[in-house]
């Protein structure tokens, strides 16, 4: 492993120059890839997978026509590479449980009955294994415990791999079976495509994906543009200017300057108005977020925040329930600006974005 200086804090970290892909087939020449679901991660990592030269086969069941059309249309053969869930148990040697945390649990049963002595259990998040006491999903001893979580939906991790970019992921071993696990987990994370690997562990990464997610990454992200558009909007700024100000001069231009080479970078290249604005209330933004993070942190560590996702994604109708929440969304104001906005961007960039998302499904991993 790599030493890198993160801010002064030294972590390990496990790159390319350490182990190749050369290296990662090697590791993994006499495995069975079986990627369990095909919805959300699950055709991101498994394409990765079989365009990086691994022995790959899809388990999805044909309940879900969506799902397995899709497999289909990707180029897996029913029979051959495209079989259903336990099947897929049965012929796979490393299986990757890819479907969503709330089926992980339904599913469970008939997957352990099919798991074998020296086979290794793969999650992308440490939901099902952190919160057993909720989830039921409790591993024999006879087989590896690991984990690979990308930082990023699925969708990046194919668009990011397709592009050369790569996605950095956190791995983690819960149990080592065969003396093997470690070598097995850096292995499938470098095949799936990560930049570089950092090590966690299940309760550290299932702790901080689920405040983010809910905070900066998706809940706190959307709350605060909306508060932003509603107070614009209210003000009497146009649609126009209110989303712009939003959410098109973040994503299209500070953003950018924030990956590049950080916050401060971004705003060393802003006006001395906007730097002094900002650099004033950040302080404000942050005293008046920190509890809801400290609250939301705690619910997450307590299972709160689990017992409330396997309640509302475990219904029968939650996708049609998601679906209209979803379409609340997209249907404001605040969206349907947006949508008009991205219309107007120059038809090359639009071109240059679809060609590089073409084949490229999912979402976040759960």
């Amino acid at each position: 492993m790599a030493i890198i200086d993160f801010g002064g804090v030294k972590e390990e970290v496990v790159m390319h120059r350490e182990f190749p892909m050369a290296k990662a087939r090697k590791v993994l020449k006499d495995e069975v890839i079986a990627v369990i679901g095909y919805g959300v991660q699950g055709p991101a990592q498994s394409l990765n997978l079989r365009d990086n030269g691994f022995n790959v086969i899809i388990g999805q069941s044909k309940q879900f026509k969506k799902d397995w059309d899709r497999a289909r249309k990707d180029g897996w053969i029913p029979g051959k590479t495209l079989f259903d869930m336990e099947e897929a148990v049965s012929r796979g040697t490393l299986i990757l449980m890819l479907v969503s945390d709330a089926a992980q649990r339904s599913i469970w049963p008939q997957i352990k009955r099919k798991l074998k002595p020296g086979d290794a259990l793969y999650f992308s998040h440490g939901f099902s294994i952190v919160y057993k006491d909720q989830t039921k999903v409790i591993p024999p001893a006879d087989v590896d415990v690991i984990m690979v979580a990308p930082k990023g939906s699925g969708l990046n991790v194919r668009r990011n791999f397709l592009s050369g970019a790569g996605i950095n992921s956190s791995f983690a071993v819960f149990q080592d079976a065969t003396g093997r696990a470690k070598e097995r987990c850096i292995a499938l994370g470098i095949g799936i495509g990560s930049g570089y690997l950092f090590p966690t562990t299940f309760e550290q990464e299932v702790y901080s994906d689920l405040t983010g997610e809910r905070g900066v990454l998706m809940g706190a992200l959307a709350g605060i543009m909306e508060a932003q558009y509603e107070v614009l909007r209210q003000n009497g700024h146009s649609p126009s200017e209110a989303f712009n100000e939003t959410v098109e001069e973040l994503t299209q231009s500070l953003i950018r300057l924030v990956d590049e080479n950080g916050m401060d970078w971004m705003y060393s290249n802003c006006s001395a108005t906007a730097q002094r604005g900002a650099l004033d209330w950040k302080p404000k933004f942050k005293k008046a977020t920190l509890p809801v993070f400290k609250e939301l942190y705690k619910r997450v560590k307590s299972g709160k925040e689990t017992a409330r996702v396997l309640s509302a994604c475990g219904g029968l109708n939650y996708q049609e329930a998601l679906t209209q929440e979803l379409q609340e969304i997209g249907n404001s104001e605040m969206w349907q600006a947006g949508k008009a906005a991205r219309s107007l961007r120059p038809k090359d960039a639009a071109k240059k974005i679809t060609k590089s998302t073409a084949g490229i499904s999912g979402r976040k991993s759960n």
